[in-house]
């Protein structure tokens, strides 16, 4: 595949901040975005947002950061090191999501944001307060570039069960109707089909991004690693459909990289760009 540009040695990369949390197990959170940005040759910052306790067999628990430490984190970033993109993950809380909306649009940093609404781990864990899910809606969806709920997400936040590609085109546009300038409809979960289909849709055109099923049982953080790596396309300028793109392919290739790691699912791989 086709990789983003490299920075010369001793040059200043692009910079993108994730803010989420962190995953204790390095599978997925801030461990998988930090994996996927640094093997693009991109800088990443951090806001960390919660500390979990979690393995490849679940969420034990977790510990919200106060909401006016991760606005800090945040604010400390954008004024003195400066970024190009942003994604979100895990936010934990009604008052994290509410924080991050509004230190957002404080800051006003004129560069895309990407809002991965984490609301629950692989396994079912819940990972956002129900609370929070209305404030996710209200204020931090507007303010997306891009939103990448996967189906479990998307039935969560506009209450419709993907099946097949009519009702996975009617996510779509319950979603944006909430205020992100493009939505994508993850196909992972949908395993009626030998392939992946990712759906992307700015209020008029529909984009299908497709790949052939990975069959492994190890695909821990593969949310996040797209989202990471779309986020650095964008912060190399790239349009959205075409940043999109390179991020289906890029986690399409850490699926088939992935290893087993404990005794649950192991995590989706970025190693095999090393190779």
């Amino acid at each position: 595949m086709n990789y983003l540009p490299v920075p010369a040695p001793g040059t200043t990369p692009r910079r993108v901040l994730t803010i989420a949390g962190s995953d204790s197990g390095g599978g997925a959170g801030i461990q998988a975005d930090l994996r996927t940005i640094a093997l693009l040759g991109v800088h990443a910052c951090v806001a960390v947002t919660a500390v979990t306790v979690q393995n490849t067999l679940g969420v034990k628990g977790f510990h919200a950061v106060p909401g006016d430490v991760v606005a800090g984190q945040m604010e400390a970033v954008v004024t003195d090191i400066g970024i190009q993109a942003a994604k979100t993950g895990m936010l934990a809380s009604a008052d994290i999501v509410g924080t991050v909306a509004a230190t957002w649009r404080r800051l006003q940093p004129a560069v895309p944001l990407v809002v991965d609404p984490v609301c629950a781990s692989m396994h079912g864990d819940p990972l956002l307060a129900p609370s929070a899910l209305e404030c996710l809606r209200e204020q931090l969806f507007p303010l997306a570039a891009l939103v990448t709920p996967n189906l479990d997400e998307v039935r969560l936040l506009v209450g419709v069960d993907v099946v097949d590609e009519q009702s996975q085109r009617a996510a779509a546009t319950a979603l944006h109707a909430l205020g992100p300038r493009w939505v994508l409809v993850k196909g992972g979960h949908l395993r009626s089909s030998g392939h992946s289909r990712d759906l992307l849709y700015d209020g008029g055109e529909f984009h299908a991004f497709d790949a052939a099923r990975v069959p492994t049982g190890n695909d821990h953080g593969g949310g996040d690693t797209l989202a990471a790596a779309i986020a650095c396309a964008l912060a190399h300028g790239f349009a959205v459909p075409e940043a999109v793109a390179f991020g289906k392919r890029w986690v399409t290739e850490c699926l088939r990289a992935a290893y087993p790691l404990g005794r649950g699912h192991g995590p989706v791989s970025p190693l095999f760009r090393l190779s």
